[in-house]
């Protein structure tokens, strides 16, 4: 299913669950489509009494393309490195703020007025960005496996910074096989290259579009840092961090939960830059019990 928001950009979407229950959005991270939220998870959690919508972003999956903004990577860092901003932003086709908005625009062509969101990684950050940006449509937050924007915290080993920017084969077989190498980010413990191999299967064949990874790059790059916004966030906010990430070091999530007040953390044992189905029983609990209803005294309700 897909929907044009009132900016006029086309999001494919997909929902999970009864419509009259508490709406969680799921937003997915840098070049990842809807798929990467597992259809089993979104299904588990819906059947906690809970309505979820999963889509993919703006530069990804069934969503709208911006080929009229082709982004030269080279020249942007240039840009960047040199300190000249205003240059590298006159390059990037949009910001996070954009897709921010997007996801709230989903919810609005939906006719859902408040949602709880849930971000992973770069998603992570754009669901910080919808609740800094709408606070009154955004019930809680949850922060998984993200940071703060701050260069100093969440860093990637250089590793797993390595295999996040290497090319990927264009060719079937070679992109199927070279998901392996996200190996160096997942779970040490549940790792599981067959599940890579067929997310990557799955994706190439729904939609292979590597042009708008270096455009949502460019705008989680000048977003910049969070770090005084989220200090004033009144959003309830669980943050979720793998202790085996090494693409987003937990010192992202620490750091996050530090700065927004009264926030929850959960540090993961045997989870890394993933979301092992071993540890979804722990992942959903935690998601189920943050976006329980609060009622009129401002307690959690059963539901």
């Amino acid at each position: 299913m897909h929907v044009e928001t009132s900016a006029g950009i086309v999001l494919e979407y997909e929902a999970f669950g009864d419509a009259e229950d508490p709406t969680v959005l799921l937003v997915m991270g840098f070049g990842a489509q809807l798929l990467a939220w597992d259809e089993r998870f979104c299904r588990q959690l819906a059947s906690r009494g809970r309505h979820v919508i999963r889509y993919d972003n703006r530069d990804c999956g069934l969503s709208t393309k911006l080929d009229a903004r082709p982004l030269d990577m080279p020249a942007f860092i240039s840009a960047v490195t040199a300190g000249d901003l205003d240059l590298a932003r006159s390059m990037a086709a949009y910001s996070l703020h954009d897709m921010a908005a997007d996801g709230i625009g989903l919810l609005h062509t939906l006719g859902i007025d408040r949602a709880h969101v849930v971000g992973s990684s770069m998603g992570g950050a754009i669901a910080q960005t919808m609740a800094i940006d709408y606070p009154e449509h955004v019930l809680t937050l949850t922060s998984m496996m993200s940071s703060t924007g701050e260069p100093e915290y969440g860093q990637a080993s250089p590793e797993a910074q390595q295999v996040l920017f290497a090319p990927r084969p264009a060719d079937r077989e070679g992109y199927v096989a070279s998901a392996e190498r996200e190996l160096i980010w997942a779970s040490r413990r549940y790792g599981d290259p067959a599940a890579l191999r067929a997310l990557a299967a799955a994706s190439y064949d729904r939609c292979y579009y590597p042009a708008g990874t270096p455009r949502q790059l460019a705008a989680l790059v000048l977003n910049g840092s969070r770090a005084e916004k989220l200090r004033d966030l009144a959003v309830p906010t669980l943050v979720i961090h793998g202790l085996d990430d090494t693409l987003i070091d937990v010192s992202g999530g620490r750091r996050t939960a530090e700065l927004v007040p009264g926030s929850q953390l959960l540090q993961v044992a045997d989870m890394g830059h993933d979301r092992p189905p071993a540890l979804w029983p722990l992942l959903i609990d935690a998601i189920a019990e943050h976006t329980r209803p609060v009622s009129p005294s401002g307690t959690r309700t059963s539901a």
